[in-house]
């Protein structure tokens, strides 16, 4: 191994930071992030605090890479505006049969939201 070379960051710890990060600029409560995560809101309060970390092999990580896709497809579309994003996410849509603030509560409903807004952007 080169003496120079950085370590490679666990995967775990990045993604676990990045889902909190887009919890904190969305104003998500942990209640609303652990019913996207599927988690429990203890478990939201231990992750956001770094006692814990999403499991690379759990569905809880699937999801959380999904949130994250969600945050920076919108963040490209709509030019880093947070407020334009939680407004976006608070607004009934009529595409996805519902606000998208509760369509991402179930892992179909978060890959609709992903799948529609990348569809929007590769269009722009």
């Amino acid at each position: 191994m080169n003496a120079f070379a950085k370590p490679t960051p666990d995967r775990s710890v990045v993604l676990s930071a990045a889902v909190t990060r887009v919890a904190d600029l969305w104003g998500l409560s942990n209640t609303k992030l652990g019913a996207v995560l599927g988690l429990s809101g203890p478990t939201i309060s231990r992750l956001k605090r770094g006692a814990t970390k999403l499991d690379a092999a759990s569905k809880s990580f699937e999801a959380g890479q999904f949130l994250v896709r969600l945050f920076r497809s919108l963040d490209a579309l709509l030019g880093s505006d947070d407020d334009a994003a939680r407004q976006w996410l608070q607004t009934p849509n009529l595409d996805l049969g519902a606000r998208p603030i509760e369509a991402i509560e179930t892992m179909r409903g978060l890959i609709a939201v992903c799948d529609y807004v990348d569809f929007y952007r590769a269009r722009v």
